[in-house]
């Protein structure tokens, strides 16, 4: 297994980056990685070069580059040598931190479609309440969409969620403003007519309330709806958490709480934390893109190598494709 990764994408870049490919190295068998970036940072920190390789280089794409002119213009940075390793067949998969909207412009330009799937969706796992997650496309690589987009959404993570995540027979729900049948805009009631008739088990529409609950294995929905609920959900974690430290540390009483409560708070924080899951796969592509959240300790960055390489191992991309190749969908 050869995995591609950008070490200077994202805010703990390359240090964090460099820590994940280490310890992936250490734990899963025969997998070797070729980290591209500034070899004069990246050497210092690599205690271990086992099975890891660096590509050097100078060029990086930062957050504030506009996405497409920078994949076009800085053909050596590291995120754009990464996506061509791939493509080149030197690498199986690979994994970036960074600019969210570069690696998807490097992922459809450099790497590639596979032949059938209009538009790649952005695909993170989100985390439950019962610690089971449910799968989420698409939260921003698209920010409009069609019904048959929407069913090429759920037919891929129905592949995913089964083949990678273990789940037989996964669940699919249509985010929407209600559970009824006939409920929202002219785009969710075309696709729930279509997504009756996919390959796929569809229980029906969900509504973001419930999807933390496990309301269904795979939420789909357009990426402009997506990439506000998944703000949303990020939001609400962050400023429960904020709030619950700040109660816990208003006074004597509640810090001792505090002190009895911390292993139970430390677990209600790893049941919502995002580097268990790994990355969001951008679904669609000829190969296995992952995107790391920006933030991304090592824990996540491992994760998220081992997401890759499950992809990998379970032929993610060539079922996508031959189911795809299977079935008619409808393009209106």
């Amino acid at each position: 297994m050869k995995l591609a990764i950008d070490a200077m994408g994202g805010d703990n870049a390359p240090q964090e980056i460099v820590l994940g490919a280490m310890n992936a190295v250490s734990e899963i068998d025969n997998l070797t990685i070729t980290l591209y970036g500034d070899e004069n940072q990246i050497k210092p920190l690599l205690t271990n070069d086992t099975n890891i390789e660096i590509v050097h280089t100078d060029e990086v794409i930062t957050s504030d580059d506009e996405p497409v002119r920078a994949v076009r213009r800085k053909k050596n940075a590291s995120l754009v040598l990464m996506a061509q390793a791939v493509k080149e067949e030197r690498a199986d998969a690979c994994i970036s931190a960074g600019n969210t909207g570069a690696l998807m412009s490097a992922g459809l330009f450099v790497v590639g479609r596979i032949p059938g799937i209009d538009r790649p969706a952005l695909s993170p796992t989100l985390p439950t309440v019962d610690g089971k997650g449910f799968l989420m496309l698409d939260v921003g690589a698209n920010v409009d969409a069609k019904a048959n987009h929407l069913v090429q959404y759920a037919i891929m993570g129905s592949i995913y969620t089964e083949k990678v995540r273990g789940i037989p027979n996964p669940t699919v729900g249509l985010l929407n403003i209600g559970t009824e049948e006939g409920k929202g805009n002219d785009l969710t009631k075309k696709a729930f007519e279509q997504l009756k008739n996919a390959p796929i088990n569809f229980i029906g529409n969900v509504e973001a309330r419930d999807i933390l609950s496990s309301a269904a294995d795979i939420v789909v929905t357009d990426g402009f709806s997506g990439n506000i609920a998944l703000k949303t959900i990020e939001g609400t974690a962050q400023t429960v958490f904020t709030l619950l430290k700040e109660t816990f540390m208003s006074s004597t009483k509640t810090k001792l709480a505090a002190g009895l409560m911390k292993n139970d708070l430390r677990g209600l924080k790893n049941k919502l934390d995002y580097s268990e899951y790994g990355g969001a796969g951008l679904f669609g592509l000829a190969a296995p893109v992952i995107k790391a959240h920006g933030s991304s300790k090592s824990r996540a960055i491992v994760s998220a190598i081992k997401q890759a390489n499950h992809m990998v191992e379970h032929d993610v991309t060539n079922t996508i494709k031959t189911t795809v190749e299977s079935i008619e969908l409808d393009k209106e």
